[in-house]
């Protein structure tokens, strides 16, 4: 799942954003409402966590104009203030809930899980395909009876191809989900990352559930007529954002 967080307090943003990384969440961080509202319009976000007192454009009108924009994303705001009027005013200008600082990252956590579970398709804490099964809290893979162990990266990548099971999902869209604005579309990386969620999920003797399709992507089912080897890779994902910076994570 890939985030933005806009905070302008540097250590705030720090705290966050190490502590989402290492919970397998791609970040993006700026510390204004402006730079805010331009990443927002030119990524794929899979929530927003805005800072109400923002330079640049306050969280609110931040929050506002992506709703005015038609964007759906969940945005979780942070506040210094408790104030029941400031509560309402986020809601007010489109927020989906709202968290007053100092807080606790755990909670943190848990407000995010519960704002990806709202979509119109509800998507349950634990995800399932053929034997595989996936708990999203405790981030744990599970294939049968044996327990699959994953770098965050990993089960990354492996919970986005898990929630669109069935489905052929590009490099680009990959990218844009479960990497940052950093990735550098002519690297390789996707392609080591399959290769390696192949070798742990697809046992000797078991079905194979990651396949690729050629020139497509790749897609996670228990059968179809998709093959499980490794050809030609797909096209370089589409780069919108304008960080030229490149970084690769591990």
């Amino acid at each position: 799942m890939r985030v933005l967080i806009a905070e302008d307090d540097p250590g705030v943003q720090h705290f966050v954003v190490k502590g989402l990384k290492e919970h397998a969440y791609a970040v993006d961080a700026v510390a204004n409402g402006i730079e805010a509202l331009e990443q927002a319009e030119i990524n794929s976000y899979d929530l927003i966590i805005l800072d109400v007192m923002l330079p640049g454009l306050s969280g609110f009108e931040v929050c506002r104009r992506l709703r005015e924009a038609g964007l759906k994303i969940p945005v979780l705001m942070l506040t210094a203030r408790d104030a029941v009027e400031d509560r309402i005013a986020g809601l007010d200008h489109g927020a989906d809930d709202y968290l007053t600082k100092p807080f606790e990252f755990l909670e943190l956590l848990a407000r995010m899980r519960a704002l990806l579970r709202r979509p119109a398709e509800l998507k349950p804490s634990q995800l399932s395909v053929d034997n595989l099964t996936l708990d999203t809290a405790a981030q744990v893979a599970v294939r049968g009876d044996r327990r699959i162990s994953l770098t965050h990266k990993e089960y990354a990548l492996l919970e986005y191809l898990v929630r669109n099971t069935g489905r052929v999902v590009g490099r680009a869209e990959i990218a844009e989900h479960v990497w940052d604005e950093h990735f550098d579309p002519f690297s390789n990386l996707i392609e080591v990352y399959v290769n390696r969620l192949r070798r742990k999920i697809d046992a000797p003797k078991e079905t194979p559930l990651l396949h690729t399709r050629r020139g497509a992507g790749y897609m996670l089912g228990p059968g179809g007529d998709i093959s499980p080897a490794e050809g030609s890779s797909p096209g370089p994902p589409r780069n919108k954002s304008k960080s030229t910076g490149r970084r690769h994570d591990v």
